[in-house]
């Protein structure tokens, strides 16, 4: 996504935790290609309320207001609710919720005006309980977006994009995913595509606020019989 909007003009600062190296990486390959644009990352462990609330300020201090927040960073860990221990759920419901509720807050609080741009799940319209604490921060999100949508508008939008089958987990191949893809109905994985054409849509549709687009190949629709 930050590749994608900087190809279409926007300046554009990361977020990372501990992935300095990579971060660093892309914001000079951003810089090389754009010169006349401006880029930057900004470091902060989301599970922590203290620097997730020092994010935004700091942004506001370097760059001045800025017209689009895209909560993206996500714990996505498998685990039962039986086996969910009360620090995973912890964990999930700080990066997953508190932390795009304060970020959200703070954009509103500061810049004023603008869109944002929530990454939830298809697994909200599920109850499937095998990533129950992320599938719980997910649902969590999504009517977050209706609500923020609600209380901000009209000066900020609001809008949320629920990926399915897009990129293959830590140690999975892309056959991993076209086997996950044999269960949902456009029978292929959707890669990136899908969802930065959503934020193309978001950002054009000035008239939109508080929806949800899925990018998901049909997956929430269910299994086909």
């Amino acid at each position: 996504m930050a590749e994608h909007l900087a190809a279409k003009g926007w300046n554009v600062t990361i977020h990372y935790n501990s992935s300095e190296m990579p971060a660093t990486e892309l914001v000079n390959l951003m810089q090389q290609k754009y010169p006349n644009q401006k880029f930057s990352h900004i470091k902060a462990n989301l599970a922590d309320e203290t620097e997730t609330e020092k994010v935004i300020p700091t942004l506001i201090s370097q760059t001045g207001p800025f017209d689009l927040l895209i909560n993206n960073a996500s714990l996505f860990s498998p685990s039962y609710i039986g086996q969910t221990t009360a620090k995973l759920f912890d964990k999930h419901i700080n990066i997953n919720l508190k932390a795009p509720f304060l970020l959200m807050r703070d954009f509103a609080r500061h810049c004023k005006a603008g869109s944002i741009i929530n990454i939830v799940d298809t697994r909200i319209t599920m109850n499937k309980s095998d990533f129950a604490a992320y599938s719980l921060s997910k649902k969590g999100l999504w009517e977050l977006t209706q609500m923020a949508a609600l209380e901000l508008a009209p000066h900020i939008r609001v809008n949320a994009i629920a990926p399915g089958v897009t990129l293959p987990p830590e140690g999975k191949s892309q056959d991993y995913l076209w086997t996950l893809s044999e269960k949902i109905p456009m029978k292929k994985p959707g890669g990136t595509d899908p969802i930065l054409k959503s934020v193309d849509f978001i950002l054009r549709n000035s008239h939109l606020t508080g929806q949800l687009l899925f990018a998901d190949g049909g997956e929430n629709l269910g299994q086909n019989a």
